[in-house]
C-alpha cells in the first residue's frame, strides 16, 4: 500500500537486467522510484507507472484475500490487479518480446516506475523528471500504463487531463446562543448565498480537448455539536477539475471576488494538485491506434476525462504522452480485477507499439 513498493522494483530490476536493461534506483524519502533502461541513443521510449496501491478496504467483504492473486472465472482478482500492476507486467513481457526480436533495436526502452503514485505524489515521478531534466535527458514518447479503457480494452485513451485545484475555505462569524440572533452572525448563513453562486457560475465552456471546468464541493462542517449555540465558524473543503481554458490564478481570483463581493470575513488556503496537460498527437497516438485495432479489434477515442495522473509530471521532459492500460470499472473498489484475456491483449499492444516505433 503507498507509498510501500514492497520489493516490486527490485523484482523488475533482476528480471528485466536478463534483457539488458540498466537499473537506477532513485529513493526519495519513503517513497521508491526506479529508472530502468536499455540503450544509450535517442529516441527514447517510456513506460511509466506505479507499484504502490490503495488500501483494500474491509477484506471480510472481498470473495478471496486482495493480496494474494487469485484466478477465477478467466478474472485476475487482487488489489492493484487493474490498477495497475497488470500493467506493468504488461510492460515487461512486451519488452522482453521486442528485444528478442530485435536485439539491436534503435534508441532507447525505459520504465519509469514510482511508488507513490495513489499518495501525495510529491516525492514520485515527480521527482525522478526534475533529476532526469536536470542531467539533460529527455523522452520522445511515453506510455502511462493508467487504467484507462472503459468497457472494453483500449475503448478509450488519454491524451491528457484536467487540472485539480483544491480548497480549504474558513468563514468566521460569532458564536453565541440561537435564542439570540443579534448578538450573532452565523457562518453557515453567511457563506449560504456566495456558495449558491459559485455552484452557479460557469467557469469556462472548456475547448475542443476539454469539457469545461467543474466545481465540487466534498464537504461542509460546522458546528459545536450542541443544537443551541451558533457556531462560531463554517469549514468548506472544494475541488476546481479545470481545463486549459482557465487558469490556477483566474479561478483563485473569480472565486475570491465573490466571497468578498458577499462580505465575508474568512481565510483560505489553495492547494494545486495539477495543471491540465494536452499531449501532442503524433506517431506515438498513431501506433498506439493501430495496435488497438488490431489486437482489441476496437477504434480507441481520445480522451482527457478522469482525475490526475504522473503524466502531469511526465509531459515536462515529453512531448507525447498518452496512457493506455485495462477497464477502469473495478479500480480502487471491492473484488478489483482484470479479465486475463485483455491482459494478454495489452502485453502485445505495448510490444506492436515498440516495433512500430524502434523497429
Amino acid at each position: 500500500m503507498t507509498p510501500q513498493d514492497a520489493g516490486c522494483q527490485a523484482l523488475l530490476a533482476e528480471r528485466l537486467a536478463r534483457a539488458g536493461f540498466r537499473a537506477e534506483p532513485m529513493p526519495c524519502g519513503a517513497v521508491a522510484n526506479l529508472w530502468l533502461r536499455r540503450g544509450e541513443a535517442a529516441p527514447v521510449f517510456c513506460f511509466a507507472g506505479h507499484t504502490d496501491v490503495v488500501p483494500p478496504g474491509p477484506i471480510d467483504r472481498w470473495t478471496s484475500d486482495p493480496f494474494v492473486p487469485t484466478v477465477r472465472d478467466g478474472r485476475l482478482y487482487g488489489r492493484g490487479a487493474a490498477d495497475m500492476k497488470s500493467s506493468i507486467a504488461a510492460f515487461v513481457v512486451a519488452a522482453e518480446a521486442f528485444v528478442r526480436e530485435h536485439p539491436r533495436h534503435r534508441g532507447s526502452i525505459a520504465l519509469l516506475l514510482t511508488s507513490d503514485e495513489e499518495g501525495p505524489a510529491v516525492d514520485g515521478t515527480v521527482r525522478v523528471v526534475e533529476r532526469l531534466k536536470a542531467r539533460g535527458e529527455r523522452l520522445d514518447w511515453c506510455i502511462v500504463g493508467e487504467p484507462s479503457s472503459a468497457r472494453v480494452l483500449g475503448d478509450t485513451v488519454r491524451i491528457g487531463r484536467r487540472g485539480s485545484l483544491s480548497v480549504r475555505l474558513t468563514v468566521h462569524g460569532v458564536q453565541g446562543h440561537v435564542a439570540y440572533p443579534e448578538q450573532v452572525r452565523n457562518p453557515i448563513h453567511l457563506l449560504a448565498p456566495a456558495l449558491a453562486e459559485i455552484v452557479a457560475t460557469r467557469w469556462d465552456e472548456g475547448n475542443d480537448a476539454f469539457p469545461p471546468t467543474s466545481f465540487q464541493v466534498s464537504n461542509l462542517a460546522a458546528g459545536t455539536g450542541a443544537e443551541n449555540v451558533v457556531p462560531g465558524s463554517a469549514t468548506l473543503l472544494a475541488n476546481f477539475r479545470f481545463s486549459t481554458a482557465s487558469t490556477e490564478a483566474s479561478l483563485r481570483e473569480r472565486f475570491e471576488a465573490i466571497l468578498r463581493r458577499h462580505g465575508l470575513e474568512y481565510a483560505i488556503d489553495w492547494t494545486l494538485g495539477g495543471r491540465p496537460f494536452l499531449s501532442a498527437r503524433g506517431e506515438l497516438f498513431e501506433a498506439v491506434r493501430r495496435a488497438v485495432a488490431a489486437h482489441a479489434g476496437v477504434e480507441p477515442q481520445a480522451s482527457t476525462g478522469g482525475g490526475t495522473s504522473d503524466g502531469r509530471f511526465i509531459v515536462d521532459i515529453c512531448p507525447q504522452v498518452v496512457e493506455l492500460g485495462p477497464v477502469n470499472a473495478s479500480i480502487h473498489k471491492l473484488d478489483e480485477h482484470v479479465e486475463l484475456r485483455a491482459l494478454e491483449q495489452l502485453a502485445r499492444i505495448y510490444c506492436d507499439v515498440l516495433r512500430a516505433l524502434l523497429a
